[in-house]
């Protein structure tokens, strides 16, 4: 059935419109939060040199690395709740233009001090992005459908790693004393350029809501809003109608949401303790930055197609929880077996292992969430889920880094750092027991 076939009989050819709203969003979130991302752990990347230069030892880096999660943490709950109030294109255009900004600034960092204060701002300044765009999908995407788009929007994560990696290895190399800058002054420079001009894209782009999507047809449209609105239910609709402030304590006491917080600490204390260091472990071996950035990328690569064929996966088979539990799992074997790892292929090879999967986690486990909670409880509930888990974006790198520091070597780092997805694993069964989050889930 053509586009216009269907406006003019009023029958909507429900794959297609989906496939519609996916081709017009998910390409470009993707590449918005590649740019987000890419700002947030290019810092790994500069670490070797700039910590050389400005004589940051390996507990300082850590710290600094982390802090950019306290600030993020702290604002994540206040902003996710501003877009669902204000709406997505706005906000989210703000976001990117701020963190642009602050991320460009770290290339004038000079001591401990501008350190961790930029990094503290570049978290607040971003601050409700990753949430905002997950909240964001759920007002387009039924939840039947939402581990593959989650997948497909959570690919940039890996594939910043996997682009970043040789690219930021290059403008180290390569940009080197130019303009009478170092080449780690550059990287924070130009890397920065995509945030910016995507936020400014943003704001022409973005389309807040399916109702006001002139992009699809009258028809789809109509069959798009009755979709979502029947699958939240009538209950759920009439309290969307009294959404006020007063919906954030209610939301932040909820043991469930608690729950699940603690379960993305596990992951994302795995992600970014290996994210922030990787570089650094790999050059440990002998190779140089532009190497080392190539060999970076592997594990990351290999990550992104394990998040979407499992997001798939998860989907077709209507299970969340054992997706979610099994792929933590394998993480954390990974890490063990990375922390015994005598060279640099063993390791390479055993991160491979614990990338697939926490990369793999990461779709059903979202599915989850946003299966699990509606309106404005759902607004806040994301942003508290993220902002509990991405406090691990702090204590992963200060703890690698602090570990490094007081035992010499990475292999006890890793050991800890596989206690997360075990611990995350855990929770995922323990609250499987709880229908009305896993009941929700598997619709």
């Amino acid at each position: 059935m053509s586009h216009d076939d269907s406006s003019s009989s009023g029958a909507v050819d429900a794959e297609a419109t989906l496939a519609r709203v996916t081709r017009r969003l998910i390409p470009f979130l993707a590449l918005c939060y590649c740019a987000a991302y890419l700002d947030r752990v290019n810092l790994s990347f500069a670490a070797a040199t700039m910590n050389r230069e400005l004589h940051f030892s390996p507990a300082v880096y850590g710290w600094g690395a982390g802090v950019f999660f306290i600030g993020y943490a702290l604002l994540e709950t206040p902003s996710n709740y501003i877009l669902h109030r204000v709406g997505a294109r706005l906000w989210i255009a703000r976001i990117m233009v701020s963190w642009g900004i602050v991320s460009a600034s770290m290339a004038f960092v000079r001591d401990e001090t501008s350190f961790y204060a930029l990094r503290f701002l570049l978290g607040a300044a971003e601050a409700g992005f990753m949430p905002g765009i997950i909240l964001y999908l759920t007002y387009w995407f039924p939840q039947a459908q939402r581990a593959r788009i989650l997948a497909a929007f959570l690919f940039a994560v890996p594939f910043a790693t996997v682009i970043g990696a040789p690219v930021s290895g290059a403008v180290l190399s390569y940009a080197e004393g130019l303009g009478g800058y170092r080449g780690w002054q550059w990287l924070f420079i130009l890397e920065a350029m995509p945030a910016l001009a995507l936020g400014v894209v943003t704001w022409f782009y973005l389309t807040d809501r399916p109702a006001s999507a002139d992009w699809l047809s009258p028809a789809e449209r109509r069959w798009l809003v009755a979709r979502l609105a029947s699958e939240a239910g009538a209950e759920a609709e009439r309290a969307g109608a009294q959404e006020n402030f007063s919906e954030i304590l209610p939301a932040l006491r909820d043991l469930r949401a608690l729950g699940l917080g603690v379960a993305y600490f596990g992951v994302v204390l795995a992600l970014y303790g290996l994210s922030m260091w990787l570089p650094q472990i790999v050059e440990g071996y002998g190779l140089d930055v532009v190497s080392a950035g190539l060999v970076t990328a592997l594990p990351f690569l290999l990550g992104a197609g394990a998040m979407l064929l499992w997001g798939r996966r998860s989907d077709q088979r209507g299970e969340r929880l054992w997706h979610t539990a099994a792929a933590a799992c394998l993480a954390a074997a990974g890490l063990l077996a990375a922390a015994a790892a005598g060279s640099l292929t063993t390791a390479i090879a055993a991160i491979c292992i614990a990338a697939i999967g926490v990369f793999a986690a990461l779709p059903p486990f979202w599915a989850i969430v946003t299966g699990a909670f509606q309106g404005a409880r759902a607004a806040i509930v994301i942003a508290l889920v993220n902002s509990i888990g991405n406090l691990a974006g702090f204590f992963g790198p200060y703890l690698v880094g602090w570990i490094k520091e007081t035992s010499g070597g990475y292999g006890p780092a890793l050991l800890a750092l596989a206690t997360g997805p075990l611990v995350c694993a855990a929770l995922i069964v323990y609250l499987g027991r709880d229908r009305t989050i896993m009941g929700r889930a598997h619709e």
